[in-house]
């Protein structure tokens, strides 16, 4: 029977990789994300899983934050929704931490490099199907960038295609993309044999002992009620929101037709009235460049004219 947890709940990615018993799955993470130069050994914690908060519903931004031998930090979360702003937000989310460190008569220089990283469940950018984006402060140039400063990494799940036959030879980042988007759909078995490393296997034993516990089954389905409604809301706002363009741009366009008929009626209207007075006819594209309002006063002079003659 499958184990029926997405990783990317919420509360089940904050259980699996905010854990401190858990910090291998974290620390193998990271290593996958960032593929830095001399790999995070270890790492602390400085926001665990705690699950009143998620009784609480304390937590906005449910990331996870961690410091490792070095002093740089890590910032990750599960982002389920895309909206407008968000990538304006992740930035200055990622700027906030960073500022952040400073405290009254510290020195700019023990600044610590952090690492903002958002995996987003959809699609960030409609037209690149890229899963991973690394944003670094960077010199058009030259190329030459602020090293050990400030780095923010996307993921986008939604871009992601590989299958359960591609695993043999995948990366370690795309397994572990694979196993937040498909390991509810597996049994623990089935999923600790395609995923035998100690790494996924201390992630796939907490996503099962999720599915058992009473009371975290029980705050996960509330969570997923949340991300549903959630959902629903930001879909029927963009529903509503482009009902009322619609609604909009319709009346806009049949107003706009109906002034240029009247304009049409009006140019014809003039040039037949000026050829009953013998007057020389207008120029259609002269006519054309004149407001509505101009050329009905045009048409009553030229009436007026024609009146003038037959009392």
């Amino acid at each position: 029977m499958p184990i029926g947890i997405r990783p990317t709940n919420d509360f089940a990615f904050k259980k699996t990789f905010g854990s401190p018993a858990n910090k291998l799955a974290l620390v193998s993470l990271l290593n996958a994300i960032l593929d830095l130069p001399i790999p995070i050994a270890d790492v602390t914690i400085e926001n665990p899983f705690n699950l009143q908060d998620f009784h609480d519903d304390k937590l906005s931004i449910l990331d996870i934050r961690a410091v490792d031998q070095r002093g740089a930090i890590y910032d990750i979360e599960m982002q389920l929704s895309i909206f407008s702003g968000l990538v304006k937000r992740i930035v200055f989310y990622g700027c906030e931490v960073y500022a952040g460190q400073l405290k009254a008569g510290d020195d700019y220089k023990d600044l610590k490099p952090v690492y903002s990283i958002c995996l987003l469940e959809g699609r960030l950018w409609q037209d690149s199907n890229k899963v991973h984006h690394a944003f670094r402060f960077a010199d058009h140039d030259s190329g030459r960038f602020l090293a050990e400063t400030l780095e923010i990494h996307t993921l986008e799940l939604g871009c992601y295609n590989l299958g359960e036959s591609d695993l043999d030879t995948a990366s370690i980042l795309d397994r572990w993309l694979f196993w937040l988007l498909h390991a509810h759909e597996y049994d623990s078995k089935t999923l600790t044999g395609l995923f035998p490393q100690p790494a996924f296997q201390q992630a796939t034993n907490t996503i099962t002992r999720i599915a058992e516990i009473t009371e975290d089954k029980a705050m996960y389905d509330t969570r997923e009620k949340a991300i549903r409604d959630r959902q629903w809301a930001l879909n029927a706002s963009r529903e509503e929101a482009l009902e009322e363009g619609l609604e909009k741009g319709l009346e806009q366009g049949l107003e706009q037709g109906r002034e240029e008929g009247e304009i049409k009626g009006e140019i014809k209207l003039i040039r037949t009235l000026q050829e009953i007075l013998g007057e020389p006819i207008s120029e259609e594209s002269s006519l054309k460049g004149q407001s509505l309002d101009r050329l009905q006063s045009i048409t009553v002079q030229l009436r007026n004219k024609i009146h003038g003659r037959t009392s």
